[in-house]
């Protein structure tokens, strides 16, 4: 495995492990999963060299945090642990968003508990609270590294200004948004913030929530209650058009003999050394495929293959719904 440093000298591999698939009958579902399965699929992540593990409170919610600790139990050394805080809850019931320090000092403690762990190695703020500024935010968290709770600190889907103001408060370890061959905009602005400050990027659903790696052509590719099956992107109206982007992915795959997800995942990786991309898998096969990638290197007709194809701003249909996209570039 090869390694990869993002903000304040955190260093992790170079693909991480996108947790929130793992859990059987969880509130975000993409396709069936099975704990024990699961399981075994972290434990061969850690023998294979991968060290950067990725969860949250809202996966489940709350048991996606539990198998993981569980499954790290006795093999925590050596391992960085990321999860993320939102929202306000009852029960098992999000209530809205909430970034005040009173609510990151409840989630993590919750956190801490739930994997079992001493320190959370990488503490998210999921969604930015457009009701809380930033610095009171970012200043709460700061309290927990202070404490000793949290090691480092990290935002996900905050727009560019958002991550200077948060800086000028706590260094910042890494920005989590979403960034793939089909989802771009981070290009813009986003990048060139989280460099401007030393900030690592880590793309989620780098392979575009399992379109990009080509094995879904229609949505009776997909499970009823498969989550994608609400994206936009997946609609019978957008689809046969992304499928291009699928087909051109292909195309370099065949010449270097290796997986449509391995080259989406190398394409991630050419666009810079503080990029550390974190494919959601669960089971083992799909694990020993993704973490190739770094292996992989494209050449510049390959780049050019993949760039006339999916230019920015060009994939069909938004990532989200309405909803999804209010609540994302805050």
């Amino acid at each position: 495995m090869k390694y990869r440093t993002l903000g304040q000298g955190l260093k992790v591999s170079a693909i991480g492990v996108g947790c929130m698939p793992m859990i059987r009958d969880g509130n975000i579902n993409y396709g069936l999963a099975d704990d024990d399965v699961s399981t075994r699929t972290i434990h061969e992540a850690i023998d294979l060299g991968v060290t950067f593990f990725d969860t949250a409170e809202m996966y489940g919610p709350f048991r996606n945090e539990e198998l993981v600790g569980a499954a790290i139990k006795g093999r925590r050394e050596g391992l960085v642990i990321a999860t993320k805080f939102a929202m306000r809850w009852d029960g098992d019931t999000p209530v809205g968003v909430d970034g005040s320090p009173e609510n990151a000092r409840r989630a993590c403690e919750g956190s801490l508990k739930r994997l079992g762990i001493d320190t959370i190695d990488l503490f998210y703020q999921h969604r930015v609270d457009p009701q809380v500024p930033i610095e009171e935010t970012i200043g709460g968290m700061a309290d927990l590294v202070k404490e000793g709770k949290v090691r480092h600190i990290g935002l996900s889907e905050a727009a560019a200004d958002t991550v200077r103001r948060a800086a000028k408060v706590h260094p910042i370890a890494a920005l989590q948004s979403e960034y793939s061959i089909w989802e771009r905009d981070v290009e813009d602005d986003i990048l060139s913030a989280c460099r401007e400050n030393g900030i690592g990027f880590v793309p989620y659903s780098p392979l575009g929530r399992g379109f990009l790696a080509g094995g879904i052509r229609s949505l009776d590719d997909l499970p009823a209650n498969d989550w994608r099956r609400n994206d936009p992107r997946y609609s019978p109206e957008n689809m046969p058009r992304n499928l291009a982007i699928v087909d051109a992915i292909a195309s370099v795959a065949q010449r270097h003999g290796v997986s449509n997800a391995q080259i989406a995942l190398a394409w991630l990786l050419a666009q810079g050394e503080d990029i550390v991309p974190i494919p959601g898998f669960k089971r083992s096969e799909t694990l020993r495929d993704s973490v190739g990638a770094p292996d992989v290197d494209l050449s510049s007709d390959d780049l050019a293959t993949i760039e006339a194809a999916a230019p920015s701003g060009k994939t069909a249909g938004p990532r989200y719904n309405e909803m999804g996209m209010a609540r994302v570039k805050l």
